[in-house]
């Protein structure tokens, strides 16, 4: 059983990343869509609105200063799903999966438990 859990979690290992690479590789970042434009040295870039301090201002008057945290860690939770971002959040996940499995076959199953049965 042990040898099984440790070969499911080298499968694990290589199929996560190798899916991981491949959905870095071919992943495309698109442009933030900005719904307004922010304007540095006579270049425009675009800008969302939750990133206006109009926006901050208005969210922490009505919810505080745990509701601006709140947005923000919503907000880098959700880009962690898009384009080459995913390629590394999957890499990672896949390294804890394998990680947890490997763990649970060396402490569910240690060698020094197994003893000979014709031992006395």
């Amino acid at each position: 059983m042990k040898h099984r859990l440790y070969a499911c979690s080298l499968a694990i290992l290589i199929v996560g990343l190798i899916g991981a690479m491949a959905v870095y590789a071919l992943a495309v970042d698109a442009p933030d869509d900005g719904d307004g434009y922010v304007v540095v040295d006579g270049q425009a870039y675009p800008a969302g609105i939750y990133q206006s301090k109009r926006y901050q201002r208005e969210l922490e008057r009505f919810g505080g200063k745990a509701s601006v945290l709140f947005d923000e860690f919503t907000r880098w939770f959700a880009a962690l799903w898009r384009g080459k971002a995913l390629g590394v959040t999957l890499g990672w996940l896949s390294v804890g999966a394998s990680l947890g499995l490997y763990l649970l076959a060396r402490y569910l199953y240690p060698e020094s438990a197994r003893r000979n049965p014709r031992d006395p």
